[in-house]
């Protein structure tokens, strides 16, 4: 091990990499159900009917999609990069794969898959090519800290959202402890749990314990069973245990019939915002995982998450990107590739123990996001805000992940508002090439979108 993933060079040990990839694994294991919940889970209602992308009925085969893809891409970035970064079927390009492609644009699930590894294979001839490098040196280091921070901002925001502590479904968001049901208040026992657990967690990492996320899972996990938070399966059926209904269902020959403009849509889209989703997290965990300096860990990351969005286009999901939830497996000391493959192992064992990898709750999972959200805003402080041309921009890199609740897009209105202003006050050669290239490609992306 010591051969494969240098662990001890780079200060870890074996049960820290373990540790930390059980945690990232509790930490993204909601994954397994929201995906195919958000690609073929029927939640509609009478009045208004909701149409998924796939099929209900193949909520099973896409759920041990879900979960081999997951263990392909953490396996790739394991082995490929050695870093301790998970990947998974993204949140957001599920969404976009389901509202956009094929109930938007009209697509089958079939030629939607078709889409997806067309814009893996796109992604992937980026990452090959000396363009990776030119991606990563062209984002200044005051950007690389907001991308820190405002990655840590979003996770702790999905965290909180998750568990209903804040509520977006009236004119403005809330904090919700308590709801109306039947026309009675009651407790959002979910919150208070997340609440509970939050405080535990809290005081464990004060006191310096290790584990402490892990330990602060589990705990919370056995609070909520009195609370009815926490469900134990009352039996494990192995039915819908296969890969078949979806496995290598694309329809290439399909995604024609709608015209080349659509398909350049979909495909340059899906792309792009896989590219910087990726981009985003690589940047802000490699900086929480001490990585400063080891580009071609990065650069070799890159090509591992593509690999896996083609794999997993193939397989039956939407996009696989990297997970900024790999942060709270960094937090507990994971440093290597070690750590991904523990995560990739464990998604694997889901196939089989999907109810029982279901017994962790949301908000037993919610309290580990949000101290991941405290342990990365340090990386604002080295910002300098008195200088308003970073300032500006890195602001709008925090701000916008979490309200806009996309990686992507935080960084793409940092990128844009930083080359403008640079050249509105006559800097615009101290900004690198690749950064107005970034910008233009954001703009285009958002054009393209509003003509799809």
């Amino acid at each position: 091990m010591e051969r494969l993933f240098a662990i001890a060079a780079r200060g870890s040990t074996v049960k820290r990499e373990v540790l930390g990839g059980i945690t990232t694994f509790f930490a993204m294991a909601y994954i397994i159900f929201v995906n195919p919940n958000t690609l073929c889970a029927n939640v509609g209602s009478a009045a208004e009917p909701f149409f998924p992308a796939m099929p209900e009925e193949l909520w099973g085969p896409v759920l041990v999609a879900t979960c081999v893809a997951a263990a392909i891409g953490c396996f790739l970035t394991g082995l490929l990069a050695n870093v301790p970064f998970a990947q998974a079927p993204g949140m957001g390009l599920n969404a976009f794969f389901t509202y956009t492609v094929c109930l938007g644009m009209g697509y089958t699930w079939q030629e939607g898959l078709a889409i997806v590894l067309m814009s893996g294979v796109l992604f992937l001839a980026m990452a090959v090519s000396p363009l990776r490098g030119k991606l990563i040196h062209s984002i200044p280091d005051f950007m690389k800290h907001a991308i820190s921070a405002g990655i840590g901002l979003f996770i702790a925001f999905i965290g909180l959202l998750n568990v209903g502590l804040i509520s977006i479904s009236g004119a403005v968001p809330a904090l919700q402890l308590s709801m109306l049901v039947d026309g009675q208040l009651v407790w959002n026992t979910q919150g208070l749990l997340t609440l509970v657990g939050l405080a535990l967690t809290a005081i464990l990492m004060a006191f310096r314990v290790k584990g402490a996320v892990v330990i602060g899972i589990i705990i919370t996990t056995l609070l909520g069973l009195p609370m009815g938070v926490t469900q134990i399966p009352q039996s494990v059926t192995m039915e819908h245990v296969t890969l078949a209904p979806v496995f290598f269902q694309l329809d290439l020959a399909g995604v024609w019939a709608k015209g080349l403009l659509p398909l350049l849509t979909a495909v340059i889209s899906f792309a792009i915002v896989d590219c910087f989703d990726t981009l985003g997290a690589l940047v802000g965990l490699s900086a929480n995982a001490g990585l400063k300096g080891e580009e071609g860990r990065a650069d070799r990351a890159l090509v591992a998450d593509a690999l896996a969005t083609c794999c997993g286009a193939c397989i039956g999901t939407s996009t696989v990107t990297t997970f900024a939830e790999s942060s709270t497996g960094i937090a507990e000391g994971a440093r290597t590739g070690l750590s991904s493959l523990v995560v990739g192992l464990l998604f694997l064992a889901s196939v089989f123990l999907a109810p029982v990898a279901g017994i962790i709750p949301s908000a037993a999972t919610a309290p580990a996001l949000i101290i991941v959200g405290v342990l990365t805003m340090r990386s604002a402080a080295a910002i300098a805000w008195d200088d308003l041309e970073c300032a500006v921009p890195a602001f709008l890199t925090i701000a916008v992940m979490p309200f806009a609740y996309s990686i992507s897009d935080g960084i793409a209105f940092g990128f844009i508002s930083y080359c403008l202003i640079k050249l509105v006050r006559g800097k615009g050669k101290e900004v690198p090439v690749f950064a107005y290239v970034i910008s233009l490609l954001f703009i285009l992306k958002y054009l393209l979108g509003n003509m799809g």
